[in-house]
């Protein structure tokens, strides 16, 4: 049998899994009939196979092939409608403002009667003289669709992606990298590790038990699989902190691995749910949802649970109050929800007892409250000792401690302590100096709820000329330098020789990114940029993959943006500027196969208006977030990509560059899902969260400072070129001539890559 959830864990690697030693596979055996059909259909999707993986493979039966074949074309989506609303859309309709007036007096103002014109399926009557309906699969007016398609394109895309063979062993290997993260997992990695926790089974404990889970978000979803597996005894082990506690039982009631407070998240719905139109708002409502779940409602066996958690918390009760100080007023709630006074007085719950005394008499000081004291009075020797007991904080407020205190004398009791510190925190700091100290330079941040805000300069800053500032920079970057140089230099290796994928100076380490969209089909990180083959990008929604016919208006547009001139807007209110044309506006889905929009691109007409960059963006129209499932990405090839005149459909597998999947738990509004660099042919992939109704919401200066952010960042290629220079290491141009060889396909799992920054690997990595 073939396992579809680790098939779909092995493509987001670029790997097929197979069940089988590769110590077992006979790399000589003769090729059937059934494997060769198998190839023939997968390069019509834009795969190709690997030596090892296509001898691996042809040890399965055909009713496997077939199985693993329909799990392919399932994850890339050739079982959905793709069909848009207009036919042959590549050729403009025509249809104006003129003829949505026109049509909505008709039905909306009660002239029915005095009109003449066809009465379509949805019920509109469209006046004659308006739209060209020949040209249309639904109704122009309401954007409801009456055909779907069963088919698309296959075989155009001029490039095929190479998949390898993945093991139980790379499955196994996969887990342990995952736990041991140092960054917190994004939304296809957390996914991942659920998915890799159910399959793995007795397995997946052994590995669980051996590793070192460092972030508290990875904590949280392997606690949950082990609930879920009846293992709550290994599960209280990783609940260390009182704050830990809170943080899964929030986890639990919200789906967020952060706890953020009721009304942030109230504020959220009512935002989310929000419309133009009176008469859909339903923001309200969504406020008296989001108060009913957020009720705070436990069954007798979770509150005997969670007071027995508390009860085996290791740390005295004074640190445990303060550890839960800074959640006081949730903790006041949870205690009552949780019945803990009454487990306190029960025997065997003395420990409990304790915490939640001097919790209540508050008979505790908070290392944060004396700090702020020693800060209110400049008193540097004071702040400074005190920020050394915890890097992790003196590393998050280092530039404003630069500041107060002088770089100088603020830098050197860093270099005390850093040796203590991830190497990511290093990297994160690095990559953020050049902004902070920039007054030029707007600020953005991107909340855990979603969407992107402007952040004031510290007003410290104007103390400072620029020279000086531009000083503190290069003093950031020299102790970065020096601490990566340390950190690779105590790394023992035998290694002499090094290969460096050229492609890996392209991809931004991942550090500090949170994306909540799902890669189905790779692991790209936020900030790779691909190169354009072609003429043309092609860009793609789908969406109400599942769900019943209804109406579920999601929207695809793009900005073309240019450096002295207006702005260009290509959306459902503007089918056609220069250089993009849309597919129509669909505003209902058909039954459980959904329906889609497209983008199409000219890269020779947009030089030639001299535009700078194209934006791409989906939202959700409807009151809400967007639908769960959607999908959203771009196609390219060096050869025409076609369209039908008959349907309109466009989609076709092979030629797809990048795409991305919203999750069950993914509440944006909007979505930021890629930039073309128009002058470099390059499209650079970032995930940025916006919260408005249309694509009016994007800030072009969030999605420039986003850019330049990513841009800025070290890249895994500039990692390991430290590395080198750290350990002496000679750079070599071939993978197979090196003793360490770092590929494009070793970056496809982000968490090996983050690895990098903490420790070595006792054997070579290669592609295969």
């Amino acid at each position: 049998m073939i396992n579809k959830t680790l098939t779909q864990i092995a493509m987001r690697h670029h790997a097929l899994f197979i069940d089988i030693r590769r110590e077992d596979i006979d790399m000589e055996s003769e090729i059937t009939a059934a494997m060769m059909a198998f190839v023939r259909r997968l390069k019509e999707n834009g795969f190709a196979l690997t030596e090892e993986l296509l001898h691996a493979m042809n040890t399965l039966s055909t009713d496997q092939l077939s199985a693993l074949s329909g799990k392919i074309m399932t994850t890339m989506g050739l079982s959905l409608n793709w069909m848009p609303l207009v036919k042959g859309w590549t050729t403009p309709t025509g249809e104006s403002v003129h003829d949505h007036v026109r049509t909505m007096m008709v039905n909306i103002l009660g002239k029915k009667a005095m009109a003449q014109g066809t009465t379509l399926p949805c019920g509109h009557l469209i006046p004659e003289g308006t739209f060209h309906l020949e040209r249309y699969n639904g109704c122009p007016f309401c954007g409801q669709p009456f055909r779907t398609a069963n088919y698309v394109y296959t075989g155009q895309g001029s490039k095929l992606k190479e998949l390898r063979l993945f093991t139980m062993d790379d499955m196994e290997h996969l887990l342990a990298s995952l736990l041991t993260s140092a960054t917190p997992l994004d939304a296809t990695q957390a996914d991942t590790l659920e998915g890799l926790i159910r399959e793995l089974g007795t397995k997946s404990i052994e590995i669980i038990q051996k590793a070192d889970i460092s972030i508290k978000e990875t904590t949280l979803l392997v606690v949950k699989q082990l609930i879920a597996l009846d293992m709550e005894e290994e599960a209280v082990h990783l609940l260390k902190t009182p704050t830990d506690i809170l943080r899964y039982l929030w986890f639990e009631k919200t789906g967020y691995k952060q706890i953020i407070e009721p009304r942030t998240l109230m504020a959220r719905a009512k935002n989310a749910h929000r419309h133009f139109c009176e008469s859909l708002d339903e923001s309200e409502k969504a406020v008296q949802k989001m108060k009913e779940k957020l009720k705070l409602r436990y069954d007798r066996s979770t509150c005997r649970c969670v007071a027995q958690w508390l009860n085996k918390v290791k740390l005295s009760a004074k640190e445990a109050a303060e550890d839960m100080n800074a959640k006081r007023g949730m903790w006041v709630r949870m205690i009552h929800a949780l019945r803990l006074g009454e487990y306190s007085r029960k025997t065997g719950f003395e420990h409990l007892a304790r915490i939640l005394d001097v919790f209540y008499k508050q008979d505790y000081t908070t290392w944060q409250g004396c700090l702020n004291k020693a800060r209110s009075r400049n008193d540097a020797t004071t702040t400074l000792t005190m920020l050394q007991q915890r890097p992790g904080f003196f590393a998050r407020c280092l530039f404003a401690t630069m500041l107060r205190f002088g770089s100088e004398r603020t830098l050197a009791a860093f270099d005390d302590i850093a040796d203590q510190l991830p190497p990511r925190l290093l990297v994160s700091l690095s990559n953020a100096a050049e902004q902070y100290f920039d007054t030029d330079q707007p600020r953005f941040a991107r909340p855990i709820t979603g969407g992107s805000i402007r952040i004031d300069h510290n007003p410290m800053l104007n103390l400072f000329s620029k020279n000086e500032r531009d000083d503190m920079v290069k003093s950031v970057g020299q102790t970065y330098t020096k601490l990566m140089a340390r950190h690779f230099a105590m790394q023992p290796t035998d290694a002499k020789t090094i290969y460096i994928d050229p492609a890996l100076f392209n991809i931004p380490i991942s550090v500090g990114d949170r994306t909540s969209t799902i890669q189905d089909t790779s692991c790209a990180l936020m900030g790779t940029r691909f190169a354009v083959e072609g003429d043309a990008v092609r860009l793609f929604l789908q969406w109400g993959k599942g769900l019943p016919a209804r109406h579920l208006d999601m929207d695809l547009s793009c900005r073309i943006t240019y450096p002295d001139r207006a702005d260009e807007e290509c959306a459902f209110y503007n089918l056609v500027c220069t250089g993009a044309k849309h597919s129509g506006d669909i505003q209902s889905i058909p039954n459980n196969v959904g329906t889609a929009e497209y983008i199409e691109l000219s890269l020779p007409e947009l030089e030639a208006a001299g535009a700078q960059y194209a934006i791409f963006t989906c939202n959700a129209y409807t009151a809400g977030t967007l639908s769960p499932n959607l999908v959203v990405g771009w196609m390219d090839s060096a050869y025409p990509m076609k369209v039908s005149k008959k349907t309109g459909v466009a989609y076709d597998p092979s030629c797809v560059q990048h795409m991305v999947r919203i999750s069950e738990n993914d509440l944006s509004k909007g979505l930021v899902f890629g930039v073309l660099d128009i002058a470099r042919h390059e499209i650079v992939w970032l995930e940025m969260p916006f919260t408005h109704q249309t694509l009016y919401g994007v800030d072009n200066n969030a999605v420039e400072a986003l850019l330049l952010r990513l841009k800025n960042k070290a890249s895994i290629g500039d990692i390991l070129m430290l590395k080198a220079e750290a350990q002496h290491l000679a750079i070599v141009n071939a993978a197979d001539m090196a003793d360490k060889a770092y590929t494009y396909e070793w970056a496809l799992n982000p968490a090996d890559v983050v690895k990098l920054l903490y420790s070595d690997y006792p054997k070579r990595i290669t592609a295969s």
